[in-house]
Parts: C-alpha cells; sequence; structure tokens
C-alpha cells in the first residue's frame, strides 16, 4: 500500500494555452527560485486544450520532477477556468499564481511571499510598472483599470498582472467568472481580505504572441466590470 503524499505548504498554478518554447526556460526558472528558498511545494500545470506543443513540453517538465502535476482540458476554456481548475486541485496552504508566457519573473516570488509569510496581507498582487507590451495594449490596460478601479475600489493599479501570492483562505471568496483572473483582487477586497501591491519585472514575450485583443483588453473587462459592480453591491 502506497503512503500518503504529505501536503505541501506552497502551490504554484500556472495555467497555459499554446505557449510552446516558452514553457521549458520559464519553468526551469520557476522551480529554481521555488527549490532555492526551500519551499515545500507542488506545481499544478495546467493545459488550457493547446494545439501546439505545450502538451509535450508540459510533460517534459514533470518528467524532472514528481513536485509537478498537469492538469488539462481537452478543448480550450480560456484563462480564468483554466486558474480556478489549478486553484481548486492545489493542496498549499499558500498559493502562487503567474502567467505560461514568460513575461513575469519568478524571482519576484519571495518579496511577494515575504509580505504574506509575515502576515501583512492576505493577497499581495504584482503590478508591472515597466510593461513590455505594445503601446496599444499598455493603452487599454490603463483604460481598463482606471474603469476598474473607480467603479469596484479594489485599489489595483494592474488587475491584470497575474504575479500573485495568498493564503488559502481566499479561494472562499472566488467563483466561477469569465475574468476571474482580473477581478480576483475585486472579489478578495469586497470578501473583506486584506490585499496589498508590490512593483514587479515585467519582461518581452520570446515565443507565440499575445492571446488577447481589443475585445477582451476593453469592451469585455468594461461590460464585466459593470456586471460585476452591480452583483457586490446588490449583497451589501
Amino acid at each position: 500500500m502506497s503512503l500518503p503524499t504529505p501536503t505541501p505548504r506552497y502551490s504554484l498554478v500556472v495555467p497555459f494555452y499554446n505557449e510552446a518554447g516558452n514553457i521549458p526556460p520559464l519553468l526551469a526558472e520557476t522551480l529554481a527560485v521555488l527549490r532555492a528558498h526551500a519551499l515545500d511545494f507542488e506545481a499544478i500545470l495546467v493545459n488550457d486544450g493547446s494545439t501546439d506543443d505545450t502538451a509535450r513540453e508540459l510533460a517534459a517538465v514533470a518528467a524532472t520532477d514528481p513536485r509537478c502535476r498537469i492538469l488539462a482540458f481537452s478543448a480550450n476554456r480560456g484563462q480564468a477556468a483554466a486558474l480556478l481548475a489549478g486553484l481548486r486541485a492545489a493542496r498549499g496552504a499558500i498559493l502562487l499564481t503567474m502567467d505560461g508566457d514568460g513575461q513575469n519573473d519568478p524571482a519576484d516570488f519571495p518579496a511577494l511571499l515575504a509580505l504574506v509569510e509575515r502576515g501583512e496581507a492576505d493577497l499581495v498582487c504584482g503590478w508591472r510598472t515597466d510593461r513590455h507590451d505594445s503601446w496599444l495594449r499598455r493603452a487599454m490596460s490603463r483604460l481598463s483599470n482606471a474603469v476598474r478601479r473607480r467603479l469596484l475600489h479594489d485599489g489595483m493599479h494592474d488587475a491584470g498582472c497575474q504575479l500573485r501570492v495568498f493564503r488559502r483562505e481566499i479561494l472562499t471568496a472566488l467563483q466561477p467568472h469569465r475574468m476571474l483572473q482580473t477581478f480576483l483582487p475585486a472579489l478578495v477586497v469586497a470578501a473583506g481580505f486584506r490585499v496589498r501591491e508590490l512593483p514587479v519585472k515585467h519582461r518581452t514575450r520570446r515565443y507565440g504572441r499575445a492571446h488577447y485583443g481589443l475585445h477582451n483588453l476593453w469592451w469585455r473587462p468594461t461590460h464585466d466590470t459593470l456586471k460585476l459592480w452591480r452583483q457586490i453591491h446588490r449583497t451589501r
């Protein structure tokens, strides 16, 4: 009879969709950061129905470290669904998330972790103060962030940054939502948890292309911000 696997203290959750080429260097860096800090961790790698070599690259990484687990969707369900599935599968008391495109720098994790470990925040979010994206993506992001911050009062300058560390307890504030990856801080603030934001590095994408067009960067966030605003105010 096999012995039960010890529950890790930390769970890393990373959704991937058609990120072949970015996966090996990103996960090599990230796992090295976690190992260097002697963290008892697991890594939940979510393949969101990718059609490129993402599955093969994830399997190759998982074969090198038994702490890596792969969740695979048969079809693309979107970043929000992939993130929520990964978080629900995670077992750690402290959860770490990041994008799978290699633009987040895992070397920033220790600073975010420190605030949560010291009990200064329940959720710490990265703030990409020097973004390496096109001017149009930066402009649309600034506009969306301004509208969301004004209506939802989450205090976030950069709700789209997925480099985050948080206590497991905040999962009680989450709900299925097609923009969960963006509205997670607002839901957490509305539930009464403490949220902080720290400047983090942002890198140029090396392979592939961004998966968000203008519809995702402006119309959908604005529409869903108004919908969430009404929902939050009805419950107060």
